[in-house]
């Protein structure tokens, strides 16, 4: 979860997905469409980094679980 750098609101950031961006486009659509809520994705050298408008943090959890993706923090 950060703040920094968004006039004060929160945003949820998963990073250090793969480098596929089409995966990286179609979950962070999935998530938009699950969370009810904004959001982006872009593609870093390290790999992809979806940002989710909101503290998401359990119900991205949630849903992670039950597409059995591991997730940490």
């Amino acid at each position: 979860m950060e703040r920094a750098g968004r006039g004060g609101k929160t945003v949820t950031v998963i990073e250090r997905l793969p480098k596929h961006e089409t995966f990286v486009a179609e979950l962070a659509k999935r998530l938009k469409t699950k969370c009810g809520s904004g959001g982006t994705y872009r593609m870093t050298s390290e790999g992809g980094v979806i940002e989710i408008q909101g503290d998401k943090r359990e119900q991205i959890r949630s849903i992670f679980e039950k597409e059995g993706i591991r997730c940490k923090g």
